[in-house]
């Protein structure tokens, strides 16, 4: 099965002519925004966050999938890149952008979490992990990226990998997933209540 999407943001190719135009190589792959679109457009009315905005990509595919009710919060360091992003998406009412560090972001942040949180830069996910996973509502989804070894990525990057879903697997209160597809994913949903699966199947009450 050919798993190219068909369907593409509208403002997907001038972000990317943008992107390199800007040297910039770290956009969100199409397979993962294909799979951020779906993942918005199952939580009506819902809260997202994207960390790590880049020139707007990913902002693009979560757009696409969001409904009129949605609203989306994507932070970003690099104001040059995201300047890209506000250009091109900035009059959807429904995105609000935040330039700065998304560590700083995680720590400040004191309102109500959200349905979706998709961190695709290092604070959220190589650090500022147990902050960001407290801001996925309960049922809500986590989704990170770019596990699988990428060009230019320090020679640490797949020791933090392996430290990073060692941490997610061995939480009871998120259930994961590891997908070895795209740049290499791993989709986590946190427990809607304080039930969970014992290793035999069986529910067992938390404590």
């Amino acid at each position: 099965m050919d798993d190219t999407p068909s369907v593409f943001p509208t403002a997907l190719p001038v972000l990317r002519v943008a992107a390199r135009g800007a040297g910039f190589t770290r956009s969100c792959e199409e397979r993962t925004g294909s799979l951020l679109a779906v993942l918005a457009a199952a939580r009506p009315g819902g809260r997202i966050l994207e960390l790590g905005t880049g020139v707007g990509e990913g902002t693009a595919w979560l757009l696409s999938g969001m409904d009129q009710a949605s609203r989306l919060v994507t932070v970003e360091l690099d104001a040059t890149v995201q300047a890209v992003a506000r250009e091109q998406l900035g009059s959807d009412a429904r995105v609000t952008f935040v330039t700065g560090d998304g560590g700083e972001w995680l720590d400040d942040y004191a309102g109500e979490p959200f349905d979706l949180v998709f961190a695709d830069t290092w604070p959220g996910k190589f650090t500022h992990l147990e902050r960001a996973l407290e801001l996925v509502a309960p049922g809500g989804m986590y989704l990170i990226d770019d596990l699988s070894p990428q060009p230019g990525w320090p020679e640490s990057h797949e020791t933090s990998v392996r430290r990073l879903l060692a941490e997610l697997e061995g939480r009871h209160d998120f259930r994961s997933v590891r997908l070895g597809w795209a740049s290499g994913l791993v989709m986590a949903v946190r427990a809607a209540s304080e039930q969970t699966v014992s290793s035999g199947g069986t529910p067992t009450a938390d404590g």
